[in-house]
């Protein structure tokens, strides 16, 4: 089974699930931004990514400043609860596939585990 956790607004999002569809595979959509993922879940993506919560962060949105994420002395758990409060803090698209997953960025690498 495949998943992509999908902002259709996004472009390389967009290019990322245009690319899973021409090797013909059908995955799972979720769109995160009104099904963001639980807590766990985002645990278990970033484990299955090998990062700390600080990389999936995307800290050019407003909500990074106005809750502080750029404080250094924030703990993991923090920051995996303020991405799961404002799941547009969350770097996109993620792509999972046979117990492995990637950040589509640029939307080719996500070809690696299809």
């Amino acid at each position: 089974m495949v998943l992509i956790y999908h902002n259709p607004r996004c472009s390389k999002s967009r290019q990322a699930l245009q690319l899973i569809h021409d090797q013909d595979i059908d995955p799972e959509i979720v769109e995160y931004l009104t099904a963001p993922p639980t807590f766990d879940q985002l645990v278990k993506i970033l484990n299955l990514l090998g990062k700390p919560p600080r990389e999936l962060i995307r800290q050019g949105e407003p909500e990074y400043k106005i809750h502080g994420l750029d404080n250094p002395n924030l703990s993991d758990k923090e920051l995996i609860e303020a991405m799961c409060a404002y799941p547009i803090l969350i770097e996109r698209p993620i792509v999972l596939a046979g117990g492995r997953a990637v950040i589509g960025r640029p939307p080719e690498s996500i070809l690696e585990i299809l």
